[in-house]
């Protein structure tokens, strides 16, 4: 026989879910506000850093190989005879309209997908990583029609989210399934509450000050990809 739970604490379990639930979604909607406004600030540094960021890692990983083949073929290898260099072709001006809409589209996916790379987080940096690789790679390789159907991809929400582990149901009663559905909520908030765009939220007198911060982090960040990439 299954134990009674008296309905006046089932009641006040209920009533602690509902009132965390709230809570978090407040602090979710005001970090969320918060960091797009800084978003709307930095958008050009956020682009720069990510595009700078994956030349970085393409020019270690070409170098690794480079390394490799040179193992390879001895101490008599000659990179400049190695892969015969493509002419390149004047664009039509075709190509440079659809060049164009690819650079608009690009801009806004990007922008739409990074709302938290800004936040100097670590939480979400491997599915922001792996999104706005998938990105540039699809801007830089693919077609116009490539990147139309990922941009609209993005805007419908179709994109991979980090899901929330739920409690299991299997033979738990209604009150056990409530009690670590209360203690998945506290952990989800102290979570919430400890992101640094919230902390900024709550703790600063002047949150937008944050901005100043962020500008010079990616000042910062830009500044020692261009030096390691030899971009201007």
């Amino acid at each position: 026989m299954k134990p009674i739970i008296p309905h006046a604490e089932l009641s006040a379990l209920q009533k602690k879910i509902k009132a965390l639930k709230l809570e978090l979604q407040e602090v979710r909607e005001r970090t969320l506000d918060f960091e797009r406004l800084l978003v709307s600030k930095l958008g050009d540094l956020i682009v720069l850093e990510q595009e700078l960021a994956l030349l970085y890692k393409e020019q270690k990983l070409a170098k690794k190989e480079k390394r490799r083949e040179q193992k390879r073929r001895g101490k008599n290898y000659d990179p400049a005879n190695s892969v015969p260099m493509a002419t390149s072709k004047p664009p039509t001006a075709k190509i440079q309209e659809e060049e164009q809409q690819k650079k608009r589209l690009y801009r806004e996916a990007m922008l739409h997908i990074h709302p938290d790379k800004f936040s100097l987080q670590r939480d979400q940096l491997e599915l922001a990583t792996e999104l706005t690789t998938q990105l540039i790679e699809i801007y830089k390789e693919g077609d116009l029609a490539s990147l139309e159907a990922y941009h609209a991809q993005i805007f419908s929400g179709n994109t991979p989210l980090p899901l929330i582990p739920q409690p299991e149901k299997i033979t738990k009663s209604e009150y056990e399934f409530l009690s670590l559905e209360l203690d998945q909520l506290h952990k989800e908030l102290h979570l919430a509450k400890n992101k640094q765009t919230y902390k900024v939220l709550v703790e600063y007198a002047k949150p937008m000050d944050f901005l100043i911060e962020l500008k010079a982090y990616y000042a910062d960040r830009i500044s020692k990809l261009k030096r390691r990439t030899r971009t201007t």
